[in-house]
């Protein structure tokens, strides 16, 4: 029996404006995963793990949770069959403003935008970025990602739409990318987890205390309300070391949340911190395999050696 367990978390299995990649690959890289998983680990549901470590009771040989943020449409159509099919448990982190169709994936919108790219050149910010090349395009594209990130969330929705109005035409109508209410519903019918991923989709210590604190009621409380459920596990947006801080971590537990996990790479042993909780977060092309032989032969420090390598394709943001 061991008392570590490591979780692994997706955003998206098949492609975004966000995560491109060649049609199909994404489902059967996620199978590969699961089928690897499936024979070299014990999948148990996080919520009975977060347990299990929180009574100091051992968990199975090479225990592992399998989570999802954000709430990408695909999940019903491509993820939860392909856990089904392995009858493997998943917990799935959503946000409530997404299932009301409110459009603040912002780094869905960004990329879209540069996707859609006509302009040359973009003045923001007191700097010019060149987009006359793809390979420009994607440049300017990862700086303003990353400059967008230290922000409030009410100056980077602001800042998003500045931006495609600048360089892009408007957004043709096409299949909405994140479930509804409907297939929230759906999701939580077939007995995998779910848990809250915030409002909005903040990144929470970049807020003040009444927003943090409003972020992760509201979404609790909505997520109950509507999916006739417990909801008390959380994932952090972004969810990086600066992310979320001592503040953030009360509030989630004054919410009601009893553990919350991060996207900072590692195992997750038996005195840590419930609301701090490590996690290796994977594309549908990281090579699964190799993540479980060094993480098996060296532990916590490998696995974060190997989650960095994956971060550099990394799709989603958190």
């Amino acid at each position: 029996m061991s008392r570590r367990l490591l979780v692994l978390g997706w955003h998206n299995i098949d492609p975004t404006p966000y995560a491109p990649a060649a049609s199909g690959t994404g489902r059967r890289g996620f199978e590969r995963q699961l089928a690897l998983i499936d024979h070299l680990a014990t999948v148990v549901p996080l919520g009975e793990a977060v347990d299990a470590l929180a009574a100091g009771r051992s968990l199975p040989p090479r225990a592992v949770a399998l989570t999802f943020d954000d709430g990408y449409a695909d999940w019903l159509d491509v993820a939860v069959p392909a856990l089904d099919r392995r009858s493997l448990h998943g917990t799935f982190f959503l946000v409530t403003d997404l299932l009301s169709g409110r459009p603040i994936a912002w780094w869905e919108e960004l990329a879209d935008a540069f996707d859609r790219c006509s302009a040359s050149r973009l003045e923001w910010a007191g700097r010019v970025h060149d987009l006359s090349t793809p390979v420009a395009r994607r440049a300017a594209q990862d700086a303003l990602k990353d400059e967008l990130k230290l922000v409030d969330r009410a100056t980077r929705v602001e800042a998003v739409a500045g931006i495609a109005e600048r360089i892009a035409p408007p957004p043709p109508e096409r299949a909405p990318l994140f479930l509804d209410w409907a297939g929230a519903k759906a999701l939580a019918a077939t007995g995998h987890g779910v848990g809250s991923h915030t409002v909005t989709h903040p990144i929470l210590a970049r807020e003040d205390t009444a927003t943090q604190r409003h972020e992760l009621e509201e979404s609790r409380r909505a997520l109950e309300a509507g999916l006739g459920q417990t909801v008390d596990l959380l994932a952090y947006p972004n969810g990086n070391a600066g992310d979320y801080d001592q503040r953030t971590m009360e509030l989630a537990r004054a919410a009601g949340y009893r553990a919350a996990v991060t996207t900072r790479p590692g195992l997750v042993g038996a005195q840590e911190p419930p609301f701090a909780m490590h996690r290796v977060v994977l594309t549908p092309l990281t090579d699964v395999g190799e993540l479980f032989g060094k993480v098996a032969r060296k532990g916590t420090g490998v696995a974060r050696k190997v989650a960095n390598r994956a971060f550099r394709t990394l799709t989603p943001t958190g």
